[in-house]
């Protein structure tokens, strides 16, 4: 392992974990608030404000806790995030690489993973982000889950789960489990079932990209760049689902 060590405080880490924790009930608590009111955005459990709550409730709050965490730990963001080693750059080449060789991997694992549960008679449902990303009207609502999905939630995760728990559960004596706990917390925060194998093996790519290059941003970048492959394929679904089927008809026609 080429990880060099990260020695965060555990009071500043149980208080970075608080935190979130505490970020989340808020979030959940106004949610429930307004959806009693019946305002607006927040009648249907499905409607956008909910969404916006829970994410701005988690990875919203992670941007306003990494530079109080970094203060405390009287570290910059350029050392934080691998950029003050000169060959970042080449972090950043080595995580489109990685990519391409990941990307395959998980959409098989994935479909694989729906093939079981659906013969085991347990189909999965979209993920609740996905119906009502699939369902939004407003053009500002599917231009805030792609801001989401590309640079809000890739940043708050990476720096949550490779840049302070896994590190710190590491340095604990633990690095078993940090590699592998940890990347299982990640897959199990998304709640699907259905991606939980998907995530995880993703995550562990991720983990493992983070001790090669001791670089936040490549795997920022690998997640990133993950998360706007699937929306572009939610954006562009209708056009590519009509292209197929014009290909299969005009193939079965010849």
């Amino acid at each position: 392992m080429m990880l060099s060590r990260k020695s965060w405080r555990p009071e500043y880490v149980l208080m970075f974990i608080g935190a979130q924790m505490m970020g989340l009930c808020l979030s959940a608590l106004v949610a429930t608030l307004l959806h009693s009111a019946r305002v607006s955005g927040f009648k249907d459990l499905n409607d956008f404000g909910f969404v916006l709550c829970a994410t701005l409730g988690v990875q919203g709050i992670t941007w306003i806790l990494i530079p109080i965490f970094l203060k405390l730990h009287h570290t910059g963001w350029r050392e934080a995030f691998g950029l003050d080693k000169p060959g970042w750059p080449r972090s950043l080449l080595l995580a489109v690489g990685v990519l391409i060789i990941a990307l395959p991997v998980v959409c098989f694992l994935q479909s694989v993973c729906v093939m079981i549960l659906t013969r085991l008679g347990h189909p999965p449902d979209n993920q609740t982000a996905v119906d009502m990303f699939l369902q939004a009207k407003s053009p500002l609502a599917r231009a805030y889950f792609a801001f989401f999905a590309i640079v809000l939630a890739p940043v708050a995760e990476e720096f949550i789960f490779r840049g302070v728990l896994y590190p710190f559960v590491k340095e604990l004596g633990w690095p078993k489990l940090a590699f592998v706990g940890v990347s299982a917390l990640f897959a199990l925060m998304h709640h699907d079932l259905a991606i939980f194998i998907p995530l995880m093996v993703l995550a562990m790519i991720l983990t493992w990209l983070y001790e090669k290059t001791n670089c936040l941003l490549a795997s920022i970048t690998v997640h990133s760049l993950f998360n706007a492959g699937n929306v572009f394929l939610l954006f562009f679904q209708p056009q590519i689902a009509n292209f197929f089927q014009k290909y299969l008809h005009i193939q079965l026609n010849q």
